[in-house]
């Protein structure tokens, strides 16, 4: 345990967002996701799993560490439900407004195609998987840079 870092943030999380870059994306996904799979392509190759974990839970603590990067126009992308592509699901209502809470203010996200979603979570840094078993909880987040 270490002081003012919440303990959901692992050893193996910690190292992952420390050694992220400016631009270098994360990937959260549900535990629908194929983690396994796609961590194995990712840059680090590193797949950390965060079992029984709501993902706002995940992405409230998180978002107490990680800089959003404000250079680019979309810095958080969604999965698009394949069945409604403008339905937004309560979990990206939930950790949108997490994310705007720890930006300090409205973030709107990128929306990428279950095909596309796969692709570039394939070219992230690593992945950050939880136990959350709602469709469509899959993320990438930009990191950014602490001015």
């Amino acid at each position: 345990m270490l002081k003012s870092i919440d303990p959901i943030l692992t050893p193996d999380l910690l190292w992952l967002l420390a050694a992220m870059g400016h631009g270098d994306d994360l990937v959260l996904v549900d535990a629908n996701f194929p983690a396994t799979h796609i961590a194995r392509t990712t840059s680090s190759q590193r797949l950390i799993q965060l079992p029984g974990m709501s993902m706002e839970t995940a992405v409230r603590a998180i978002m107490t560490l990680y800089p959003l990067d404000d250079f680019v126009a979309d810095p958080v992308r969604v999965m698009m439900p394949v069945d409604d592509p403008e339905r937004v699901p309560e979990v990206q209502h939930a950790v949108l407004a997490e994310i705007a809470r720890a930006a300090g203010g409205l973030v709107t996200p990128g929306k990428l195609s279950r095909p596309d979603f796969y692709r570039a979570a394939a070219a992230g840094f690593g992945v950050v998987q939880v136990g959350d078993s709602r469709g469509y909880g899959c993320f990438l987040i930009r990191k950014g840079v602490i001015s």
